[in-house]
């Protein structure tokens, strides 16, 4: 099975001292032990660079572009990507005015088409609760923790 690995998961993952690094740890190790595929996407890949090169007084991690492309090939090479395809727009479109998707939860509502199109059921998050409006589609959020 395949579990698609969010960005604030990613996140935690590229940082040893965050207190949810070692949760971070434990769950993948886990999942990769019983046979389950770690993928991510494009975006998430973006949505990393974003947070990683902001400023901390922006609640980003404030690191140097070097910085940020190191610890990028270092997801890269971890974390195979689901690749985008045309089959997403419709289904991102449908998706944002059936379940009447505002603001920056529009990110999400991308994920999903791209794991609609990926037939991946799984989505391994922090933000189980920006995912649960999508269990009619079979996508089940997995908190870290609770793996």
């Amino acid at each position: 099975m395949i579990y698609l690995v969010d960005t604030n998961v990613l996140l935690r993952f590229s940082r040893h001292d965050d207190p949810r690094y070692q949760i971070v740890q434990d769950a993948m190790h886990k999942l990769e032990a019983e046979g389950h595929q770690l993928r991510t996407t494009a975006q998430n890949f973006a949505e990393f660079w974003n947070v990683a090169t902001r400023p901390i007084d922006q609640n980003g991690f404030g690191h140097t572009l070097f910085e940020t492309e190191q610890l990028l090939l270092g997801l890269e090479k971890f974390f195979a990507l689901l690749p985008d395809s045309d089959e997403m727009y419709p289904i991102w479109r449908q998706l944002v005015v059936d379940y009447e998707v505002l603001g920056v939860q529009v990110h999400d509502a991308r994920l999903v088409a791209a794991m609609l199109v990926h037939d991946v059921k799984h989505i391994l998050t922090f933000n189980t609760r920006d995912f649960t409006r999508y269990t009619d589609q079979g996508i089940m959020a997995v908190d870290p923790a609770a793996v």
